[in-house]
């Protein structure tokens, strides 16, 4: 192959670069596709077998916790069945609201329904018959003279034999008394008689206290809070309202009280069971289809759920979150793996999740969710093989990327080489043939007496003379690109004058600056400061610039030389009228053996040498060197090189 690109070398400028690259683009490529495959694939399995291995242990981990959860759920169920056998029922309902074991909850004695009760039944009437009964009732309110009414009912109260029907009848008392202006006599009626122990379990015939009803409507006739005696009646009243042991209470009247107290007393504290009650009680109103024993059911209630314990004497209710919060409470004792973490799921609730498993036969539906937390837990499982997978093919790629690169460099140096000897060859053969061909045919005119007179002679003989110096200063050109091209150029370190320089220079170009169509200016500032560098490699510098200026010019030249001091630097600048270049080319002049004119039959000669000749010397003199140009308007070559 390396012999292949040698022979198309050969073609010279001709020759391009991009199959080389292109073939090796693909010798890169391949091997680079086929370590990303075989890392892909190792990733991939490690990453199935990290997978199966947590799977196996996630799935006994979800099964663990499922089984926590039923466990603390039976838990539970036992102590409620204890609730359920408490006597009384109402008491054993507060029992399960405080302890937090149910929102609410209904109490069943002999399938009927014993706490909240439907409804009370009594053989009772709802008010006393007697004549004299009736009589205060049509003073009360058809006669509308409640002085009356109030002596009545007080006569009623002191001859009535039952303690339900005195009760009755001090409470229609004080309301007389009310209407009648005498509410402070109502309230301490109210108080002091009604609130006698005697009539603590006095109930009416729909089984409701009248002792704490009368409670309440002494604190309304007091009609504010500020009324000395409505704190310790208020707290009174609150107090049997929370008690739920003896005297029995129906819980409507109880309900109707905490809503009434609370209407009336701004500081009333919160009922713990009050919720319960209201939830309890909407519940008994509602119609749906029987409960199955020891399953969780919702029910038509919004976010509430009914539990009945299997031997059917309590049905158990729970809010969402009371049951989520359970749950969890349930799930944080399992022991935790670190990045996972369980969710509950309710029914028809459908979550993104790695793993779900069924909570219990007493959670129909319900399921418990197995996600990852932060990291993936298979990333961090199988990041250490992974990561020796990946720097492992980073090195191989690195490695046959390195080796590219390094082969690319090898050849486009060769192909460099190749080229530069190409076009070395090639221009010293067309600078060389043109010089040669003229002194051979002078030489034969005067071999063979071709010639006039002697002036012809010495013509011919000063047309000799230039060829030769032309010849000369070819040779010198390849013979400092030579030494350039193998760094054994060296330069002496001397002070120097500047115009001693230029004058040297132009020395050098002898007549040709003073032919008739040429018209040379010198400029040069006074006091011009002096140079450190090679006297010879410097003249050199300016006499290719002006040699350029001569040969790249028309027929009437106009060459101007400059010199002055600029930021403690020597400029030196070279003007000509001739046909410059275009700026693309700005930057390629200075190349070894850059034409812009490339044809071989161009009418200047040279071989492209001499401007980068001068950039070296320039350079090596720590100086710069720019072009500046326009097609048909001349050149100007700016030097500058640090003042001494």
């Amino acid at each position: 192959m390396f012999r292949r690109l040698a022979r198309a070398t050969n073609m010279g400028h001709g020759f391009r670069l991009w199959p080389v690259f292109v073939l090796l683009t693909a010798v890169v490529a391949l091997p680079t596709a086929g370590v990303f495959w075989f890392m892909n694939q190792a990733m991939q399995n490690e990453h199935l077998a990290v997978r199966q291995r947590l799977t196996e242990v996630y799935r006994s981990r979800i099964l663990s916790a499922s089984e926590r959860v039923q466990a603390a759920w039976l838990e539970k169920v036992s102590n409620l069945t204890q609730y359920g056998k408490q006597e009384p029922k109402s008491e054993a309902f507060a029992d399960i609201v405080k302890s937090g074991y149910a929102n609410s909850a209904l109490l069943y004695d002999n399938a009927r329904v014993a706490y909240p009760e439907l409804s009370v039944w009594s053989s009772m009437s709802r008010e006393p018959g007697t004549k004299l009964w009736l009589e205060a009732r049509r003073q009360e309110y058809e006669n509308d003279d409640p002085q009356r009414a109030a002596a009545l009912y007080k006569e009623i109260a002191e001859q009535a034999a039952q303690d339900w029907v005195t009760a009755l009848a001090l409470v229609s008392q004080a309301r007389c008394m009310n209407k009648a202006g005498r509410s402070g006599e109502a309230i301490e009626l109210l108080i002091s008689k009604l609130g006698a122990g005697r009539f603590r379990y006095t109930a009416d015939a729909q089984g409701r206290l009248i002792q704490l009803n009368g409670l309440l409507f002494a604190l309304e006739l007091m009609d504010s809070p500020q009324n000395p005696r409505f704190p310790e009646a208020a707290r009174s009243l609150f107090e049997h309202l929370n008690n739920y042991g003896a005297p029995a209470m129906p819980a409507s009247q109880r309900r109707f009280l905490m809503q009434q107290l609370q209407s009336i007393w701004p500081d009333c504290p919160p009922f713990p069971t009050q919720a319960a009650e209201e939830i309890a009680a909407e519940f008994v109103k509602i119609e749906q289809d029987p409960l199955k024993p020891g399953q969780l059911q919702a029910t038509p209630l919004k976010d509430i759920w009914a539990y009945q314990i299997p031997d059917k004497s309590l049905i158990a209710l729970f809010d969402k979150e009371h049951l989520l919060t359970f749950m969890n409470e349930a799930l944080a004792a399992e022991d935790s793996i670190p990045g996972i973490y369980f969710t509950v799921l309710m029914p028809n609730v459908s979550e993104p999740a790695f793993m779900t498993e069924k909570i219990g036969e007493a959670f129909p539906s319900w399921h418990l969710a197995l996600n990852p937390e932060g990291p993936d837990p298979f990333e961090s499982a199988s990041s250490q093989k992974i990561t020796i997978y990946f720097w492992t093919g980073i090195l191989m790629i690195g490695g046959i990327v390195l080796l590219s690169l390094l082969l690319a460099g090898f050849l486009r140096r060769q192909i460099r080489l190749t080229r530069l000897k190409n076009d070395l060859i090639a221009n010293v053969s067309h600078e060389l043939k043109t010089p040669l061909a003229s002194t051979r045919l002078l030489v034969d005119t005067l071999r063979d007496g071709r010639y006039q007179d002697t002036a012809l002679v010495q013509e011919y003989l000063q047309m000799i003379s230039r060829e030769n110096s032309r010849l000369s200063n070819l040779i010198e050109e390849f013979l400092t690109f030579s030494r350039m091209e193998r760094n054994k150029t060296k330069f002496d370190r001397n002070p120097l004058k500047t115009e001693e320089i230029i004058h040297t220079a132009l020395e050098a170009m002898g007549e040709r600056l003073q032919a008739p169509n040429c018209h040379f200016h010198l400029d040069l500032a006074e006091g011009l400061p002096g140079l450190t560098g090679d006297r010879d490699a410097l003249v050199t510098v300016l006499v290719n610039l002006l040699d350029n200026a001569l040969k790249y010019s028309g027929d009437d030249k106009e060459i101007q030389l400059r010199g002055f001091a600029s930021n403690g630097n020597v400029v030196l600048e070279v003007q000509d009228n001739g046909m410059g270049f275009p700026r693309s080319a700005a930057k390629k002049i200075f190349d070894r053996f850059y034409q812009v004119d490339r044809t071989l039959s161009r009418q200047t000669g040279g071989c492209g040498l001499g401007l980068s000749i001068v950039r070296f010397i320039v350079t090596s003199h720590n100086g710069s060197i720019v072009a500046k140009s326009q097609p048909g308007r001349g050149s100007t070559f700016t030097v500058q090189l640090p003042a001494s």
